[in-house]
């Protein structure tokens, strides 16, 4: 059983776990204050209605950093294997990194990332 280690590691892992979360719940001191309880824990009441439109600017930069996150991680496993995957790895990653400066630029210029 070539994978008898990483069974192993996983049993114990989830076993560490599983315990400490059980023991958090065990061992804790409980004070329910009704201040603790309620709705708003800052202690002053709310401004506005919490049903209030947010701006769309909000979603559209979290999206957007969500995006450029995501492929900018798929530059770590091609700098793991940068030294075998030879010209065509080399310029097809160029080009993809190109394309993801094109998006860029396109969301700039269409004013996606201006907080006026």
């Amino acid at each position: 059983m070539p994978y008898i280690h990483i069974f192993t590691y996983m049993f114990f892992a989830l076993t560490l776990s599983l315990v400490i979360f059980f023991l958090s719940y065990a061992l804790i001191l409980r004070s329910y204050d009704l201040e603790k309880v309620s709705a708003y824990e800052c202690g002053f009441v709310p401004f506005e209605d919490t049903r209030s439109r947010f701006d769309v600017r909000f979603y559209l930069v979290a999206i957007l950093f969500i995006i450029f996150d995501l492929e900018v991680t798929f530059l770590f496993p091609w700098s793991v294997v940068f030294g075998t995957l030879g010209h065509f790895g080399y310029f097809s990653m160029f080009l993809f990194l190109f394309v993801l400066l094109l998006g860029f630029y396109y969301e700039w210029r269409k004013g996606a990332l201006d907080w006026e």
